[in-house]
């Protein structure tokens, strides 16, 4: 699927709510539309009236709202609308819902809406986990995804009532991010769709004693980014994260780490099936040889306890030298400063080369640069010799430049 909104246009942007309780959450979404400029126009089901009514879809869209084909008949609204759009998102997108539209029903306005698209259509679904595990709704979702549609993974957390699982609609603003990200794509499309890729974001911490640990400056922002835009791109993502105070990607599988082996022991097998691993990660290189079980306490001397390390392991060279998938891309990140032996590139250039990688981003970080930005700029070494100048933008565009990258090499 795609779309030929241009960026300086207004987009026009129909919100697609099923009947779930999740429905009320899709109220901060389509406030983050029209918010940011966008025309939006809310196309609940008969089903999503019972948790939130049609004056309040009306308020925050500024537009007439309707479930039934029968209301405003003269302006063909069930063909129009789809038509029209430039982006579709049904959030949330209950199983029955979903089951409808792999089926090309067309009962009710948003699936005649559906049916008349020809623009991005993102799915966020939400139901209680056994219903999303069901092989009648994995069914479904492939069919969706084979045809184009994003179906973004759902979150896991509580449910309705005291459950807890995978099957809760991801956060708005996540939803948001990845509705955004496909605008901005347009014409690209979905070139990851059928990949899965794994990212690697956060500083690891290695503890001295159970409150002090080493790290580094390290915020996950660039390995969100870049789970972010594979989602976009429509890629299954694992994102391993170590110690980031971020929201999870709406549509990734998330896993949690702290120390450099905890997330040895979540990125190496998870690249065993990965088309691609992006090590956006800064790992530690070195870890206290001992870690105290109680607090170390300050000397009455004023003498400070010796500090003896050893090395860890090394995640990026480990995976590009031991792929276990053929053809798969290892990309590597290096946060470099110059020093007397050699440039900033220089060094990047002998670490491509000992890691193995097929592509490094490399980073100057001299002065603290990058850490915690919402920009970055980069070059991305290849190991074939070519090198990619990314200037300074948000670490969203450059996510989108490093999977240009990667898909590059899948196509060779």
């Amino acid at each position: 699927m795609t779309s030929d909104v241009r960026p300086s246009e207004v987009a026009r942007v129909v919100v697609g709510v099923g009947g779930g309780i999740a429905a009320y959450k899709s109220c901060e979404l389509v406030r983050r539309f029209t918010e940011s400029g966008h025309d939006v126009t809310v196309v609940p089901t008969a089903a999503a009236l019972e948790f939130v009514g049609a004056a309040t879809w009306a308020a925050l869209s500024g537009k007439p709202v309707a479930a039934d084909v029968w209301t405003d008949v003269h302006e063909v609204p069930h063909v129009r609308i789809g038509q029209e759009a430039d982006l579709v998102v049904v959030a949330p997108a209950t199983a029955d819902l979903m089951a409808r539209a792999a089926h090309g029903l067309a009962d009710d306005l948003l699936t005649n809406t559906l049916l008349t698209a020809r623009c991005p259509v993102v799915f966020a679904p939400a139901m209680h986990t056994e219903m999303w595990e069901h092989a009648a709704t994995r069914a479904n979702v492939a069919t969706l995804r084979s045809r184009g549609a994003v179906v973004v993974e759902p979150a896991e957390g509580r449910l309705t009532g005291a459950d807890s699982g995978k099957g809760r609609l991801p956060e708005p603003d996540e939803l948001f991010q990845v509705a955004t990200d496909l605008l901005a794509r347009g014409e690209r499309g979905q070139d990851l769709a059928g990949r899965h890729v794994v990212v690697s974001a956060g500083g690891t911490r290695e503890y001295l004693d159970p409150v002090r640990f080493l790290g580094n400056r390290s915020s996950g922002r660039q390995g969100y980014a870049l789970a972010r835009a594979a989602v976009a791109r429509g890629a299954e993502v694992t994102l391993v994260s170590a110690n980031v105070s971020l929201p999870d990607p709406a549509g990734v599988k998330v896993v949690h780490v702290e120390t450099t082996a905890e997330l040895r022991d979540a990125v190496v097998p998870a690249a065993a099936s990965a088309d691609a691993v992006v090590m956006a990660a800064a790992p530690a290189d070195y870890r206290p040889t001992t870690t105290s079980e109680s607090k170390i306490k300050k000397a009455a001397d004023g003498s400070a306890p010796g500090l003896a390390l050893t090395q860890n392991p090394d995640i990026l060279h480990e995976i590009a030298s031991q792929r276990a998938r053929p053809g798969s891309v290892v990309v590597g990140f290096a946060a470099e400063t110059g020093d007397d032996s050699g440039t900033v590139l220089d060094l990047a250039r002998d670490k491509l080369a000992r890691k193995g990688c097929d592509l490094l981003v490399v980073n100057d970080v001299s002065g603290g640069a990058v850490f915690g930005s919402a920009d970055n700029q980069a070059v991305i070494l290849a190991a074939d010799g070519a090198a990619v100048d990314v200037p300074r933008g948000s670490k969203a565009a450059l996510a989108h430049v490093i999977w240009d990258q990667v898909v590059r090499r899948f196509d060779s």
